[in-house]
């Protein structure tokens, strides 16, 4: 079974830059976590660390229960890892890449065109005949990311998986993941929420090169309630109408020519009330939630906030 587990890792680059302090987490099986915080925070620092690029200052980092310092060759033996932003060799065509990254993995390289050939198909790769040095830098990161994903291995650990890429690009890379989770384990960096809320079971919030807090999206959606919400109209709409709806409407503000942010006290049962009084003063295309439970968690925790809510209470 797929394993990943780091034990009191701390790295400093000088007795005054701690990095990482004393980190602790361990996952297993498939799924995908997501690493999260800002720039600076820690994030790059424990990926290396998690593949062999950086030694711990102190604490153990192990993969499949195999430390890294002590055998790193067979700790990576089943991970694949985009850290950072590596380029292929512009000398190499997109398959002579992949091939290089296989070929370093088994020692072997029969059966790995049918490998590239799934790849190609997945990522919609550019013409495997082509020199890396001329593709764009959007197709240079689909062409590494295939490289870390040559020959099946278990663990994937991205970092940043998709800058520089365009939106079909991340959509395509979204893709992928969500299958691989099935039956991998993915840990990932990112900034961006949208995309961790639509990859990632579990999260992981690291600021100053500490830990914050672990859990799944689903915890944190049940420790955060949205307190506004977004409503769009099918024809314009007088604000008035929306604030008369007081004292279930706390604020409203325009955020387009049909579309309000509304304010609420984030109970169940007012959002709906203010759903049915919308629909009576007229046909309403969309109402959801002005902001994604990551981004309400992130601005808590980092950006000044007061700190995550507590725990909803167990039910007796």
């Amino acid at each position: 079974m797929a394993r990943i587990e780091v034990v009191n890792l701390s790295k400093s680059f000088s007795p005054s830059r701690p990095a990482l302090v004393n980190a602790n987490f361990r996952y297993e099986g498939s799924g995908a976590i997501g690493y999260l915080g800002p720039n600076g925070a820690g994030k790059t620092t424990t990926l290396k660390l998690l593949t062999g690029l950086l030694r711990p200052t102190s604490g153990e980092a192990a993969i499949n229960d195999v430390n890294l310092v002590v055998d790193r060759k067979r700790a990576l033996a089943d991970v694949g890892a985009v850290i950072e932003t590596p380029e292929p060799y512009p000398s190499q065509t997109v398959a002579e890449a992949i091939e290089m990254v296989a070929e370093f993995r088994t020692g072997r390289l029969d059966d790995v065109a049918g490998e590239i050939g799934d790849l190609n198909t997945k990522l919609e790769l550019p013409p495997l005949t082509q020199l890396t040095g001329r593709l764009s830098k959007g197709q240079r990161q689909r062409v590494v990311i295939a490289a870390a994903l040559v020959r099946d291995p278990k663990i994937i650990i991205l970092d940043e998986p998709t800058t520089g890429l365009d939106p079909k690009e991340r959509i395509l890379i979204r893709n992928l993941l969500n299958d691989l989770k099935k039956d991998h384990l993915i840990l990932m960096s990112s900034h961006l929420m949208q995309e961790v809320t639509e990859i990632c079971d579990q999260v992981i919030f690291v600021n100053e090169g500490q830990i914050l807090v672990r859990d799944t999206v689903e915890n944190l959606a049940d420790r955060f309630v949205a307190r506004s919400v977004d409503a769009e109209f099918a024809t314009p709409l007088s604000i008035d109408r929306i604030r008369a709806l007081a004292p279930l409407v706390k604020d409203v503000v325009v955020v387009g020519e049909r579309r309000f942010r509304i304010s609420f006290d984030g109970t169940t049962s007012a959002r709906a009330e203010i759903l049915a009084g919308l629909v009576k003063l007229g046909p309403v295309l969309s109402y959801q939630s002005a902001s994604l439970v990551l981004e309400d968690a992130y601005l808590s925790l980092i950006g000044g906030g007061v700190g995550l809510p507590p725990p909803p209470p167990s039910p007796n």
